[in-house]
């Protein structure tokens, strides 16, 4: 039968077959070091567990939520970002929670996206950045990643070329994959351009809180009149510790955030009360729980940095987030991100992201995720550094590695 049409829309999966090679290797009994995912391995803290066991014995708790968010949430992300970032904001209508970032990012795009409306997108990036706009019929064009005056070229080239003119503009900073961090002038001049073609931002700032060297990252709505043509995502999924939990916020501009929560009264009734209560609990701690995250994973960004460079790969250490963004060494990159993912499952037992899943320009490099233990980082170091060292002659009647792409 044919795929359905949004279906055929969708490329490939590149993920999902590394994913099959660590399932067949682990059947087989192998012990695979999963740098792949963006997991967290760290245990939700142990007060926001317990407020979630608390409320969840009032059987009135149990009916359906909120699908904006409960109040008393709405008011502790708005108070998050008053502390934070000094902004200010009207929980009640500039604030609604959603399932995690991805969920709101991709009922964004449901919700102001009309059939062929370009979106300039960052590549490489977070898939769902531009794949929720391409469900709902939008067109991406691709722009640079990196936050500096080479961003802005490309985005005037858009505006000049694009029929019909670009609708938004998505912004991932700190980046995922890259762990690229903005700068609140270089927010500043985004904000300046979006306001003069009028254009929509839209901000994933999921990784706010996992920063390691310098200031802490700033939010886009710091600059003045942001919040005109803004809307800001965040989640508690690497902040708390709470992947599975899947509370997350979209907040800024009235008129986008009520677009948002229409299309969303549609779809879900909301996280189940008792979680919407913990994350306030959450939201509204002291940051001692923040402040041990980070520490954790910056403890392991070092260990990875110093033992995978002694293994002969090259691991710039990223200023934020829990990935580091590393080019595949010179003697593998001629294979492409997908098979040099590949081999290292075969050959290394190690499983990391390939580049090429975050879009073409990403192809050169693997995303490795900081989500197993100091020793397990140093194990995978040894096993990769082990491969290198006897990939000539293991290798030789596989594939030539002096052959180019």
């Amino acid at each position: 039968m044919e795929e359905f049409h949004k279906v055929r829309r969708l490329p490939p999966y590149v993920f999902e077959q590394v994913n099959r090679l660590k399932a067949s290797a682990r059947a087989g009994g192998a012990d695979i070091i999963d740098l792949g995912m963006g997991n967290p391995d760290l245990p939700t803290p142990q007060s926001i567990v317990d407020k979630l066991c608390e409320v969840v014995q009032d059987p009135r708790t149990h009916r359906y939520s909120s699908s904006k968010g409960i109040p008393g949430l709405r008011r502790a992300q708005a108070a998050y970002y008053a502390r934070r970032f000094g902004v200010k904001l009207n929980p009640d209508t500039q604030v609604v929670a959603t399932l995690g970032s991805k969920e709101g990012f991709a009922n964004m795009a449901q919700a102001i996206t009309a059939p062929g409306d370009v979106i300039l997108c960052p590549n490489p990036t977070y898939p769902i950045h531009a794949f929720g706009f391409l469900m709902a019929g939008g067109v991406i064009r691709s722009m640079s990643v990196e936050p500096d005056e080479s961003f802005f070229p490309p985005l005037e080239r858009a505006v000049r070329h694009s029929i019909p003119k670009p609708l938004a503009l998505i912004l991932n900073y700190p980046s995922n994959p890259t762990a690229l961090v903005a700068t609140l002038d270089f927010y500043k001049d985004v904000i300046a351009f979006a306001k003069k073609h009028d254009i929509i931002v839209l901000s994933d700032l999921a990784y706010s809180e996992i920063y390691f060297d310098g200031a802490p990252p700033p939010s886009v709505l710091e600059v003045p009149g942001a919040i005109d043509v803004t809307v800001e995502f965040t989640s508690m999924s690497k902040t708390f510790s709470m992947p599975g939990w899947r509370m997350g916020f979209a907040v800024g501009n009235e008129r986008l955030i009520a677009a948002l929560t229409r299309v969303k009264s549609y779809l879900d009734y909301g996280a189940f009360t008792p979680i919407q209560v913990a994350a306030t609990h959450a939201l509204n701690g002291d940051g001692s729980d923040i402040a041990e995250v980070r520490n954790v994973y910056k403890r392991r960004r070092d260990v990875m940095v110093e033992s995978f460079g002694k293994a002969g790969f090259d691991v710039p250490p990223p200023a934020a987030t829990m990935f580091a963004w590393a080019k595949i060494p010179e003697k593998f990159r001629h294979l492409g991100s997908l098979e040099f993912s590949k081999l290292l499952v075969e050959k290394a037992d190690v499983a990391v992201a390939p580049g090429i899943g975050f879009g073409e320009q990403g192809d050169d490099y693997v995303r490795l995720a900081l989500v197993e233990n100091e020793h397990r980082i140093r194990q995978a170091a040894r096993n990769i550094k082990k491969f290198m060292s006897t990939a000539d002659e293991t290798m030789h009647n596989v594939i030539s590695l002096n052959a180019h792409r």
